[in-house]
């Protein structure tokens, strides 16, 4: 019986050291994808952080809101309503699903404000935000 129970234990083990290195593996990836898509330096690590408080990449965040040029203010709202409306629980939707919609809303007002702020920044370089 401890053989069987020692056998579990480390095969416990392992199975939790793979999910936690692929884990950090993935947050690796997306950290480099992040610096590598928003130019490196300030606005890579400004994306990178604004990924990792909304938990996705802008990316995703269109792609949930079937948006593609975030200047259409009208479309990104829109397509939220609608989305968050019909994933209502009391509609028969999704609580998780609901929830993805509005975690790709944050993201996208999270990477507008980015892009407010650094062109604010630009017009104005000594702003020390």
């Amino acid at each position: 019986m401890a053989k069987y129970l020692a056998q579990i234990i480390v095969l416990g083990g392992q199975a939790i050291g793979k999910a936690f290195a692929k884990a950090l593996r993935q947050e690796f990836a997306v950290s480099q994808e992040a610096a590598r898509r928003g130019g490196g330096g300030r606005e890579g690590r400004k994306r990178a952080e604004t990924n990792a408080r909304t938990g996705m990449t802008l990316e995703e965040a269109k792609q949930i809101l079937n948006v593609n040029d975030l200047k259409n203010l009208e479309d990104i709202v829109k397509n939220y309503e609608h989305l968050f409306k019909v994933n209502e629980k009391s509609n028969g939707g999704s609580f998780y699903l609901q929830s993805k919609v509005f975690r790709a809303k944050e993201r996208i007002d999270a990477e507008l404000q980015n892009l407010k702020d650094s062109s604010r920044q630009k017009e104005d370089p000594t702003d020390k935000r």
